[in-house]
């Protein structure tokens, strides 16, 4: 016994003297740092001493390995961040942080969504340039970035707004328009009178008005560029039940009910006048029918009252895009029109009301045989051949119309000749800037003759379609990105952002992709694998009853909070108490930077984690602060007691071990192996962030419970506070990093802990092989039993195998009884668990089911 004391003194004593210059360059050496109540100057220190080594995030696509891309959605530049932002980047980059300590290669990038009318108007409000107010927000947003502790690798990050990035957004539009998936056609538009420029669909809200200026919408009928997103419809409906795809639970809703069924197609019909040297107000229009062979038996094209065309019907004729024939415009009230159309393809041969109402119109039908649906096929072949559509599509999606009045977008690289038409700019000659806009004349790149460039600007949900391609190789001139860069990275691993933009931007993102895929530049049409879609941070308001007027929290008197009861200060009056989004008018925002400088960069970023499961709401409330500022202060206590222990041991001063020493070890060790598995299932499988950190705290409570002399000699005790140190440092890498390094110093050498590198070059914590894991039973969802076995046997069950285990439990037999088994679901989660589903018949009677499944949570209970 005094022989190995004296040994581990040796050890520990050669040990410190080759970690301390280590530990004199990186720990922090102040008196406030050692003592045991951590100040919160000392944390601000901490934080600003590690900020150089935690922010480093540089990915090497060179580089062997498992490469793994974490996307965060990146922001327009406001100039500001809010706590929208503070929540959704701590999240990103605790996910990546948690990747490169599990050994992959992770992709971790930022960049700017620049463009867009807002910068515009600021810019035109302040008397500026637009690009001087984006690059200044820009910096500052930055520098907020960067304070906050991301780990983005910096390297890799654009700006729409620079020629170097919107060239290849350019260049993706001349694709387009090459594969005849990019046109221009007269519409009838969304005109916004105060900004002048038009609108998208989406960007109206339910009372007609601007979603920015809140002016009253104008429908204008103006000359518009569209993307025909009709094309890709079908593949991006089936693509969303693609095994590939993880975690879009209520997206896919959303999407499939975006994008429709696809149960019939769209063609273009030309429209010419019937007066001599007048043009028609629109000249093509896109026309949905179910049956494509039925356009050739059409007598007539129907319009709605309130289409643009309707006053123009009677000089007007539509041209049969396979017979030839022209066919009247009629005005039709009473018929029904496919959902989402104005326009519909009159039949009379097959439709009693369209033969009435040709027979009104003076229209003289022929008695045709009805096609056969096996010539369908024809129409659509020949309908792609001449790029007129054909493609499978519901009757309300329409394409994507991209045109914008406004300066400050991509340019849309078209000149328009009076010779050939519009012409795409040639690949090599682009970027046309913004400057090269202002032009009035320019040579056709295809006959040379004077024609002039295309004014209108690009929908900037163009620019935000394919940024995530652009940052896997954002400085190369010569391609819009290297094909084998994307062939190992992509897609993308998890995709993080608000819900808000879970369709529309979604669905133009994985258009593009779908369209890169046809053309075989990118590995798989989905471009992200995994969602991670977070809820907004909320702010507490409080509104006047009887006006609805906004307070700031000092003018009100909080009377019962549990009951919502509060007046306003000054008046007594009645006041509602509420959680809604910040906003300035409603005075309930909060400004991230004034939270770093009261919490600190650590403690801001376990506070916006910690108390709500990501995707759910956040309250924002200082309740939730003392939770985790005591948390980091009884782990602060916990290693410098670690470290005063273990000096003493090196000094000779050696606590004698107690009869329950070897009884203690084990409890560490399987408190240890329990909440590492615990911690590790919320990082990886269910990103819930918030249970880690209770699973992380539900450690700490088992180590601060282990008597002194385990905590001074126990290699048992070393490893679950090695353990605990790693699992924090994603979420709170600057106060890890000085755990660790003061750990490191005086912790025995350990085949398990690498003591020579910093916190974040540790290997995650995994469980122990022996240790017992649980195989979850259920039937029909509902959990039945858990049966345990060691990690070194569940990891390596098959399906069959965790089947028949499923099956051969008791409870599960006496649950099912003679009920057919359709199937068992089996979901594995290597390291962690294993759940076995099994799907039976439902019970004839529901009460009889419920109460067989309240006797089961009974008996569990």
């Amino acid at each position: 016994m005094i022989l190995r004391q004296k040994l581990h003194g040796v050890i520990l004593s050669t040990q410190r003297c080759i970690f301390n210059s280590i530990y004199r360059n990186l720990s922090l050496g102040c008196r406030e740092i050692r003592e045991r109540e951590i100040t919160q100057d000392a944390k601000k220190s901490i934080e600003n001493h590690w900020k150089e080594v935690v922010s480093r995030g540089e990915f090497n696509e060179e580089a062997p390995g498992e490469k793994h891309y974490v996307l965060s959605m990146f922001p327009y530049p406001s100039g500001n961040l809010h706590m929208g932002h503070v929540r959704v980047y701590t999240i990103s980059d605790a996910m990546a942080r948690f990747f490169r300590m599990c050994g992959k290669n992770v992709l971790h990038p930022m960049g700017w969504d620049a463009f867009g009318l807002p910068a515009e108007n600021a810019a035109r409000q302040r008397g500026i340039p637009a690009n001087q107010w984006t690059e200044s927000n820009i910096r500052n947003m930055k520098q907020q970035l960067e304070r906050l502790g991301c780990s983005f690798d910096w390297r890799r990050e654009v700006a729409t707004c620079h020629p170097g990035y919107y060239k290849w957004t350019q260049y993706l539009f001349v694709r387009l328009f090459r594969e005849r998936l990019a046109y221009q056609r007269e519409a009838l538009v969304n005109w916004d009178p105060v900004d002048e420029t038009v609108l998208a669909n989406e960007q109206v809200d339910a009372n007609g008005c601007s979603w920015r200026s809140g002016a009253k919408v104008e429908k204008r009928l103006l000359k518009q560029w569209f993307i025909r997103t009709t094309r890709f419809s079908k593949e991006l409906l089936e693509g969303l039940d693609n095994p590939i795809l993880e975690d879009w639970k209520d997206i896919v809703n959303l999407q499939k009910h975006w994008i429709g069924e696809c149960d019939g197609y769209s063609f273009d019909f030309p429209i010419l006048s019937c007066l001599p040297g007048q043009k028609p107000p629109i000249s093509v229009l896109s026309i949905w029918i179910e049956r494509p062979e039925m356009i050739k038996i059409s007598s007539f094209v129907g319009v709605s009252p309130c289409h643009p065309l309707a006053a123009h019907c009677s000089n007007l004729v539509a041209v049969n895009p396979f017979t030839g024939q022209k066919i009247p415009l009629l005005v039709a009230e009473d018929l029904h029109f496919p959902p989402g159309c104005d326009v519909f393809l009159g039949i009379p041969p097959v439709r009693e009301a369209d033969k009435q109402l040709a027979h009104n119109a003076g229209i003289e039908i022929h008695t045709k045989s009805i096609p056969k649906a096996s010539e369908a096929e024809e129409v659509i072949r020949e309908a792609r051949k001449l790029g007129i559509g054909g493609f499978p599509v519901s009757s309300k999606l329409k394409d994507w119309a991209i045109s914008r009045q406004r300066l400050w977008g991509t340019p849309i690289p078209i000149i328009h000749c009076p010779a050939c038409g519009p012409v795409p700019v040639p690949e090599a000659s682009l970027p046309v800037t913004l400057e090269m806009v202002q032009e009035e004349k320019t040579a056709c790149p295809e006959c040379g003759q004077e024609g002039e460039r295309e004014k209108d600007t690009m929908d900037t949900f163009i620019d935000s379609s394919w940024y995530f391609l652009r940052f896997l190789d954002p400085r190369n001139d010569r391609e819009i990105f290297r094909k084998d860069i994307a062939g190992s990275t992509m897609p993308v691993n998890l995709y993080i952002g608000g819900k808000e933009h879970a369709v529309v931007h979604l669905y133009y993102a994985r258009f593009m992709n779908h369209f890169l895929h046809s053309l075989g530049l990118v590995p798989h049409p989905e471009p992200f694998r995994r969602l991670l879609v977070q809820g907004m941070v909320m702010g507490r308001a409080f509104c006047v009853k009887e006006s609805g007027k906004y307070l700031p929290e000092s003018e009100v008197e909080i009377i019962d909070e549990k009951h919502n009861k509060a007046v306003e200060r000054a008046t007594g009056k009645p006041v509602r108490m509420s959680w809604e989004k910040m906003s300035k008018s409603k005075f309930n925002g909060v400004n991230p930077e004034d939270v770093i400088d009261e919490l600190g960069i650590d403690t801001t970023r376990l506070v916006i984690l910690g108390d709500a499961a990501p995707f759910t709401q956040r309250n924002w409330s200082r309740t939730t602060f003392p939770g985790m500022i005591n948390w980091q202060r009884r782990l602060w206590m916990t290693v410098h007691d670690f470290c005063h222990l273990r000096e003493e041991a090196s000094a000779g001063r050696i606590i004698p071990q107690s009869p329950e020493f070897a009884e203690e070890e084990a409890k560490i060790s399987d408190a240890r192996n329990f909440y590492v598995q615990g911690t590790t299932f919320h990082f990886r499988y269910t990103h819930m962030l918030s249970d880690a950190i209770r699973k992380m705290q539900g450690l700490t409570n088992s180590i601060r419970r282990v008597p002194q002399d385990v905590m001074q000699s126990s290699g048992e005790f070393q490893r679950a506070l090695a353990a605990q140190i790693a699992m924090l440092a994603p979420i709170a890498p600057h106060f890890a990093s000085e755990l660790w390094v003061r750990f490191a110093a005086v912790a025995q050498k350990d085949e398990f802990v690498n003591l020579t590198d910093d916190v974040m070059q540790q290997k995650w914590p995994e469980v122990d092989q022996e240790h017992e894991l649980g195989l979850v039973v259920k039937v029909n969802g509902l959990e039945l039993v858990t049966e345990k076995f060691p990690r070194k046997i569940l990891d390596r069950m098959s399906k069959e195998e965790a089947t028949q285990v499923a099956l051969r439990q008791p409870k599960v037999i006496r649950f099912i009884k003679e009920k057919k088994i359709f199937s068992t679901e089996v979901a594995f989660y290597p390291g962690c668990r294993i759940v076995a589903n099994v799907i039976v018949e439902r019970s004839s009677g529901k009460k009889k089911e419920e109460a067989q499944k309240q006797k089961i949570q009974q008996e569990q209970c």
